[in-house]
């Protein structure tokens, strides 16, 4: 009896599951999307067809089908497959699984593929209790993260497992995904209303076809054809992946600070929005600003630090929302205006020679000479202000061991090609 009501719950809940679960792929050939990694004729995939896939991490957002490639390597192995969450799992389930897996291998040959999703919440102890396992070959660990794993998952296990980033799902990809759970429902979606569902998915399978299963249910339970309103109704807002302190946080500022340093403007403000709506610190944003206004701007157009450091000021007294309209106008003047990082690499020049070389001793001409005895020390003797003599104005006053360097060397660009010119004239 038992063996029947486990027969009846699993087709039962197979009825009564969630979309996603419904349509999840059970071979390759079903998957959708991730073709760089997993395409036909790729290594992995012929390692995973073979039946000698290695112990893996699968890095990716959520909805990319890191549980559905799991499963997937687990079917084309003929292996167990055994699942645990790092969320609630503990050392004893690790080992359980190991000794079950001992049990199996041992006894009649059978391999065991243990699943860990979200293994980045595993800590040191727990991850280095599967760490011989996966040595030996005993169990084929197969990971699933959100996050980077080379920060996440400790050096000793990564080292013995093979990662692979997967991709958010592009439109058209989605596109085929919300087909595939249309033909599911019996739903009637026309192409519109497929591509909407897609675009508001945000690379993400499983919210495509939690929003088209939703929609559709609106729709029907008001006796009217699937449309737009549907759509946005069931899917309510775009899902944002933002983290402040992980991959998505580093990877747009990175494309804000480059996009500003490409006179993109467009595109600064674009990555600006992205990382406001996600939830950012406003003072970082702020800071980067200011940061590129020198860095990247310099006296090409002085005037960029000016509007940097009014839009740092701002978001301290206005705050957000308002505080976003502040920021905006400083990134795009930032992005707009002429680029010179020779102040930038003046600095840097400066600071490496110090570090190498140790600070030398100013000229005597040039030292404080504001107490007793400086003058018997030579200190300031010879000194002529060029407001007295402007002759004196560009004479080197580098310390002696030093003299002749040049650190600031004018872009050319903005308000420096005037400082160019002026050299030349000189």
């Amino acid at each position: 009896m038992g063996d029947l009501f486990s027969d009846a719950v699993s087709l039962r809940a197979d009825e009564v599951a969630p979309l996603p679960h419904r349509v999840r792929p059970r071979r390759l050939e079903e998957l959708v999307g991730q073709q760089g990694v997993l395409g036909p004729g790729t290594a992995l995939r012929r390692a995973i067809e073979e039946g000698r896939a290695p112990s893996m991490i699968l890095h990716g957002p959520p909805g990319v089908g890191k549980t559905t490639i799991a499963r997937i390597v687990a079917e084309a192995s003929e292996a167990v497959f055994e699942e645990l969450s790092a969320v609630s799992a503990r050392v004893d389930d690790v080992r359980g699984v190991i000794a079950r897996a001992r049990d199996r291998l041992g006894g009649n040959g059978i391999r065991t593929i243990l699943f860990i999703d979200e293994i980045h919440r595993f800590d040191k102890r727990q991850q280095d209790s599967v760490l011989h396992a996966v040595e030996d070959g005993l169990v084929t660990l197969i990971g699933a993260t959100t996050e980077n794993p080379y920060f996440e998952v400790n050096q000793a296990l990564l080292s013995r497992c093979t990662v692979i980033e997967l991709e958010p799902l592009t439109v058209e990809e989605l596109g085929r995904v919300v087909r595939r759970g249309a033909a599911e429902l019996g739903a009637e979606v026309p192409n519109g209303i497929a591509e909407e569902i897609a675009r508001r998915a945000g690379g993400d399978a499983r919210t495509a076809l939690q929003t088209l299963e939703l929609a559709w249910e609106t729709a029907t339970a008001a006796g009217e054809p699937l449309a737009v309103d549907h759509v946005e109704d069931a899917a309510r807002k775009r899902p944002l992946r933002y983290d402040r302190a992980g991959d998505r946080h580093y990877d747009l500022a990175s494309a804000f600070i480059k996009s500003m340093r490409g006179s993109d403007p467009d595109a600064a403000v674009y990555y600006l929005a992205a990382m406001l709506e996600g939830g950012e610190d406003p003072r970082f944003l702020a800071r980067r600003i200011v940061i590129a206004a020198s860095e990247d701007v310099g006296n090409a157009d002085p005037r960029a630090l000016l509007v940097a450091v009014a839009a740092a000021n701002a978001v301290e007294h206005v705050g957000l929302p308002e505080a976003q309209l502040n920021l905006a106008q400083a990134a795009i003047y930032v992005a707009r205006a002429p680029k010179s990082n020779a102040s930038a690499q003046a600095i840097w020049g400066a600071l490496a020679d110090v570090r190498r070389e140790g600070i030398a001793e100013p000229p005597a001409m040039l030292r404080g000479s504001g107490y007793r005895a400086a003058a018997a020390r030579g200190h300031g003797v010879g000194y002529v202000s060029p407001h007295e003599d402007p002759s004196r104005a560009g004479v080197d006053h580098l310390p002696e061991s030093v003299r002749g360097r040049t650190y600031y060397v004018p872009s050319g660009n903005g308000e420096e090609a005037e400082e160019t010119r002026g050299d030349r004239d000189r």
